[in-house]
């Protein structure tokens, strides 16, 4: 609705001025909030169709942000998107959008520090590993042949291939969540081991992540050194004693009165260590997760503080990073009937096999059944916001190139959106979970991780 009144407006509201210039009836303001209502709108709209079309509503949302941009609205109506989405307005989106994705990662981390891995921990770490090294050494492999064609600019090469490797290991941690709640696989035995070994693999995911960001544009080995264990120390500290100092918080009977002021101290938290990660050289949104991870769990203050932070990240401000990322990226540049044609066949066949058979072989290997190590594999499979997130990274750091942008966010959704049909083809569905005899928190399991993987797998990007 907002965009056909925008349609039939852009015309009159744009007229000559007595020097011959053109000028606006709407000021910078009221740009910004005619534009803060069609991202809105386009975003629940599409999220609505996504529903309809038995998919997560964050990949309609993905749609609906890559829609506003030059991929669509910016081709049929480009007067429009310029009224819409005028450059001085745009950083004023960028900031809510880098809002949004600090808190968002922060809800992240707070469903990880939530989870309890029940038995079987040698399984799921094993499974964990291959998830993430399966797909990142074919990600290398593949990347070594595109170094030339599709890699940034004044960049090192080992940074880019890299990069390829780790963004196709990646798995969307939220939005797999989404996908096992909608489909009722939550307490199953394949959605339970998808879960951490999303979460522990994407935190291998991220501490790569950070070690790219430094290699990209030539750090001096000593500094890149002492900041991997400033990291490191950072990462300990986090996932050891404050996240047991949180859990004495002590709970209070007048908690919905001390919520709002909890909230306060949230933000400045998640601010302040996000800013210090970003001073270590690693991105801040990892300094949003650790304060996630060690975010009390059972306080009533601490949960009514969080809960409605979260929620607004989600439904209000990360709709203006899938609107940034839409600006950013052209899917009309890309000429897939060529050479970019057989590059996105290649790296669609890189991220879905090494998903499929990595982690669902070792999990067949280590005792779960051929259907549930299939279902498995489906579900690490999926990406979405997680690789948005990541490729956005890259390409703001000059790793990757515009039209690997666009390649790799065609990945991101592909194999996104084939993840449900793939799952009722499987028949996957609820299935009564066996009596295990054990659960083990998080840090135990990570730390464990660390030493398999040989390196810290601490939850350092939906």
């Amino acid at each position: 609705m907002v965009i056909a009144v925008s349609l039939q407006v852009a015309g009159p509201v744009v007229e000559k001025s007595p020097t011959g210039a053109e000028s606006s009836i709407l000021d910078t303001v009221g740009h910004f909030f005619l534009g803060v209502s069609a991202v809105l709108a386009v975003s629940h709209i599409m999220g609505r169709v996504a529903i309809l079309l038995r998919q997560p509503r964050v990949t309609g949302e993905i749609v609906g942000g890559l829609l506003l941009g030059p991929s669509f609205l910016g081709s049929v109506a480009p007067g429009v998107a310029h009224f819409l989405f005028p450059p001085g307005v745009v950083p004023m989106f960028n900031g809510l959008a880098q809002l949004g994705l600090v808190l968002f990662m922060f809800g992240v981390g707070q469903e990880l520090g939530a989870m309890r891995l029940r038995g079987a921990a040698p399984q799921a770490l094993l499974i964990s590993q291959a998830s993430l090294l399966v797909p990142f050494a074919a990600g290398v492999l593949i990347a070594l042949p595109l170094m030339g064609q599709y890699m940034g600019t004044e960049v090192r090469p080992v940074a880019f291939v890299l990069f390829i490797g780790c963004a196709l290991s990646i798995t969307a941690f939220p939005v797999l969540a989404r996908i096992l709640s909608d489909l009722g696989l939550t307490r199953t035995r394949p959605g339970q081991l998808s879960l951490f070994a999303a979460a522990v693999g994407d935190g291998g995911s991220w501490l790569i992540l950070s070690v790219i960001l430094s290699l990209a544009h030539g750090s001096d080995p000593t500094a890149l050194l002492g900041r991997a264990v400033a990291v490191l120390v950072l990462v300990a500290l986090f996932v050891g004693p404050l996240r047991r100092l949180a859990t004495k918080v002590p709970d209070r009977t007048d908690w919905a009165k001390r919520a709002p002021s909890a909230a306060v101290l949230l933000v400045i938290a998640v601010g302040a260590v996000s800013t210090l990660t970003a001073m270590l050289g690693i991105h801040q949104l990892i300094g949003a997760l650790l304060v996630g991870l060690v975010w009390p769990q059972g306080n009533r203050i601490a949960v009514a503080a969080a809960a409605p932070l979260a929620s607004t990240a989600k439904t209000v401000l990360l709709p203006f990073f899938f609107l940034g990322f839409g600006l950013n990226v052209d899917l009309r540049s890309l000429h897939l009937d060529g050479g970019a044609g057989l590059v996105l066949l290649a790296l669609l066949a890189v991220a879905i096999v090494g998903k499929l058979v990595g982690p669902g072989l070792c999990a067949r290997l280590t005792g779960l059944p051929w259907r549930d190590s299939a279902v498995l594999g489906v579900l690490l499979n999926a990406r979405g916001l997680t690789e948005l997130v990541v490729i956005q990274i890259g390409y703001q750091a000059h790793i990757i190139s515009q039209q690997m942008l666009g390649l790799l966010t065609i990945v991101a959704l592909v194999t996104t959106v084939m993840t449900a049909p793939l799952l009722r083809a499987a028949g996957a569905g609820p299935a009564p979970e066996e009596p295990v005899p054990s659960a083990e928190p998080l840090e135990s399991v990570l730390a464990g991780a660390g030493a398999v993987s040989g390196s810290p797998a601490g939850r350092s990007p939906e």
